[in-house]
């Protein structure tokens, strides 16, 4: 029986995978370097992102170290600007809170995973969250979702994880734990094939997440 949902933050619970992807683009652009989406989406999947075709273009390490700093700003001022919402989460974890102890698993930056959640609710329904400060090795690595049965004390056949990307999913099956993936357009392309569920909605997950047990 399920009693804890382990949630992915970006993409699951608000919509930001986007403009983290426009961020680096745009902080790349300021040097002259044009970041291919498609080549983006599939370094994606193993952990690497925004840097990896300018690494593998040769473009000098000081200026990615510098642009990463630009990033962060490009990418803070999208948060605080631009519409993130997800339509119908607030509603689904009220839902869910009355069933399930709940917790995020994310690879965000302390910093902005703050300003993300300044102004929002969503925290309220959980218990914790861990934040890429808080674990050695990231998604695809097992190491976020054990961490996260770690502080439940929970089993992985205990718990669900909620994720929308393959990096995300690799992470939950190698610790062991169901995965049910939310469609999401930025993601998908992804190889998501070995996800326990699918919706194509954030509302329509209390349905799937007891449908498991059947």
């Amino acid at each position: 029986m399920k009693k804890y949902i382990l949630f992915d933050h970006d993409g699951v619970l608000v919509e930001t995978e986007y403009w983290y992807f426009k961020a680096g683009e745009r902080a790349l652009a300021d040097v002259g370097f044009a970041m291919d989406r498609d080549q983006y989406l599939r370094d994606m999947t193993q952990g690497n992102a925004t840097w990896a075709q300018a690494i593998a273009a040769g473009v000098d390490e000081q200026i990615i170290d510098r642009q990463r700093e630009v990033r962060n700003a490009y990418y803070q001022e999208y948060l605080r600007t631009e519409d993130i919402e997800i339509d119908g989460v607030l509603e689904t974890l009220d839902v869910l809170a009355g069933a399930f102890r709940m917790g995020i698993i994310t690879t965000s930056k302390p910093d902005d995973f703050a300003l993300i959640h300044k102004r929002r609710t969503i925290l309220d329904y959980m218990e914790f969250h861990l934040a890429r400060d808080d674990y050695e090795r990231a998604k695809p690595h097992p190491e976020p979702y054990l961490r996260g049965l770690e502080r439940f004390g929970a089993t992985a056949a205990e718990a669900v994880v909620i994720e929308d990307s393959a990096r995300g999913l690799e992470s939950a099956i190698a610790a062991g734990i169901d995965c049910i993936v939310v469609a999401n357009e930025f993601t998908a392309s992804h190889d998501l094939s070995k996800a326990t569920a699918k919706v194509d909605t954030f509302r329509e997950l209390p349905t799937a997440i007891k449908g498991l047990a059947s």
